[in-house]
């Protein structure tokens, strides 16, 4: 069927309601937005299921939600995992309780236990509960950092990890496979309830997930000599880090802990900003203005489903630093491996992972330490996979994995990227240098001047709808087929492309493949450490362009970064 016949399907079948009739009666007279909402079936990108609210098979609603469950319950049991159940969490978005509660209870209609948490959770600890379970998979309820009008369903492998090859494929297949509607199951919750099907999860789970924070703390007696003199100001951007991220510090000892009051609670509406995310200036308006009336040390936010972290330090001189999600990751690396050799000394097969878009100064922390460093594709789950492949062959220890994106792991409780352990270990961080004479800023300068004043950038197109889509790839095929030679006086010395899993050495036209799954991605390796790669956003309608330089001070480096970013988008436009 075209889209047009779909839409009359969706207003004449009995299974839909009358509110969404209603609301695709509305449109009836817009033909642009009838084929927005049905010319595609909402697709899985890096982080699963997201989209714009409202009704239609490119929207989020409950009915798209119960049917990419029947897929998702169809796989389990063709999986043989029936019997293991599925952990379920949502944040503080607009109808993520009603969706969870579509999701457990279309589960329990195919006799497939959920464990729905009583109320919202982080991402990291749903996570961790899939494995702290035993369950086969977990659906987690959000659309992290997106505007208010967005939600999303992410799927989890029994791992703990967001689902990967096969999986993903696998269960993308099951819910194409569900042409019906009528055919999608669920059941009242009582019934579920009473069968032993519909289970709510909360302080048992909340408890261990904390008790494994705790296990990360490498320096309680740094906490215990100067943790009372640290002032520290956090913001959970009205999502849930609120409850997690102050309980965790003030349980490992730091007491003077200040919430932005305007951003406390829970709010899908997200009144303070235009969209939570803590990579935004904006995001920390609120946060600053507190922090410099208390004269704090470090300003923290985590974005709603709080598997991502921003951060604010303060300088000697009362200046307030951004640090970026490669500059924070760096820091916590650095700490984290520098701890782990100090204390325990380095085991011979450690490894710290990064993304293809994460900055180069990971490479010269693992040469530092001669650890290995590991490159995966965007998207923390390949990090996650990586560990899963350490456990499975016995070969690999996890020290620290991270991406630009404001995201990174300490320990391996979880499968995912962990805000707060982040905000736990980055306060520890602060104490411990604290116990040294030197801020968190100070720490950073330290290791631009160890390793070298890199910088990183990223340049984003927003392209929504059908023609969006269609110039994104355009764009991707332009350059696929007419790589550039150089840009911004920079040489391009090899070129990669994950969808050809080719790398191409332009001087010599020697071919090696990337050793990384297929993806759309094109990579460029250019003279002084210099680098660039182009990839469609998995989440969101944009193409994004990534970009790092290596500087001889932090002066040059922003120059040189400036510099690189303008003849980024000199070529964008040319293209457009």
């Amino acid at each position: 069927m075209d889209y047009k016949e779909i839409y009359e399907e969706w207003l004449s079948n009995p299974y839909f309601d009358e509110a969404t009739k209603a609301e695709l009666l509305s449109i009836k007279d817009d033909e642009n937005e009838i084929k927005e909402r049905f010319y595609m079936d909402l697709e899985f990108g890096t982080a699963g299921l997201r989209g714009i609210i409202g009704a239609g098979i490119n929207r989020m609603n409950k009915y798209v939600v119960r049917k990419t469950t029947q897929g998702l319950a169809n796989y389990i049991k063709k999986q043989g995992g029936e019997q293991k159940g599925v952990a379920i969490a949502y944040d503080s978005r607009r109808m993520s309780p009603e969706f969870s509660e579509e999701a457990a209870l279309c589960l329990a209609a195919n006799g497939i236990k959920a464990y729905r948490f009583e109320s919202l959770r982080p991402t990291p600890e749903l996570s961790f509960a899939v494995r702290h379970l035993g369950c086969i998979a977990g659906i987690n309820i959000t659309a992290s950092h997106n505007p208010p009008e967005y939600n999303g369903y992410k799927v989890y492998w029994e791992d703990g990890a967001q689902i990967t090859p096969p999986h993903d494929s696998g269960i993308m297949d099951e819910v194409k496979a569900v042409t019906d509607y009528n055919n999608v199951l669920t059941m009242d919750k009582d019934a579920a309830v009473a069968a032993g099907l519909y289970v709510t999860i909360g302080q048992e789970v909340d408890d261990a997930y904390i008790g494994e924070l705790k296990k990360q703390v490498k320096h309680f007696d740094s906490i215990q000599a100067v943790g009372d003199e640290l002032k520290i100001v956090y913001t959970p951007l009205h999502g849930t880090g609120n409850i997690p991220a102050r309980r965790i510090l003030k349980e490992i000892g730091f007491n003077n802990v200040y919430v932005v009051p305007e951003q406390e609670l829970p709010d899908g509406e997200f009144p303070t900003v235009s969209y939570p995310n803590p990579e935004s200036d904006e995001a920390f308006v609120l946060g600053l203005e507190l922090a410099k009336k208390l004269d704090a040390d470090l300003v923290l936010a985590t974005d709603p489903d709080a598997d991502r972290l921003g951060v604010r330090v303060k300088d000697k001189n009362g200046e307030y630093h951004c640090l970026t999600g490669n500059m924070s990751g760096c820091l916590l690396a650095e700490y984290t491996i520098s701890q782990w050799k100090e204390l325990k000394g380095l085991p011979e097969d450690g490894a710290l992972i990064k993304t293809i878009v994460t900055t180069n100064m990971a490479d010269a922390i693992a040469r530092y330490y001669n650890i290995r460093l590991i490159e995966c594709l965007t998207g923390f789950k390949y990090i996650g996979q990586q560990i899963l492949n350490f456990e499975t062959t016995g070969k690999g220890t996890y020290l620290f994995g991270f991406e630009e994106s404001y995201g990174c792991l300490i320990g391996t409780h979880a499968r995912d990227k962990d805000a707060i352990v982040a905000t736990m270990a980055l306060c520890e961080a602060a104490a411990y240098y604290r116990t040294q004479g030197k801020t968190l800023w100070d720490a950073m300068i330290d290791m631009y001047e160890k390793y070298g004043y890199y910088k990183d950038d990223v340049k984003a197109i927003s392209l929504s709808g059908i023609e969006g889509l269609a110039k994104i790839q355009s764009i991707m095929e332009t350059l696929r087929n007419n790589p550039p030679k150089e840009l911004g006086g920079y040489q391009v010395l090899s070129t990669r492309d994950y969808k050809k899993d080719e790398i191409v050495d332009l001087a010599t036209g020697k071919v090696t493949p990337t050793g990384l799954p297929t993806s759309n991605v094109l990579y460029y390796d250019m003279n002084d450490d210099t680098w660039l790669c182009v990839r469609p956003s998995g989440t969101e309608p944009k193409i994004k362009f990534y970009y790092g330089v290596k500087g001889t001070s932090l002066a040059d480096a922003d120059e040189k970064s400036a510099a690189l970013g303008k003849a980024v988008l000199n070529m964008i436009n040319e293209m457009m």
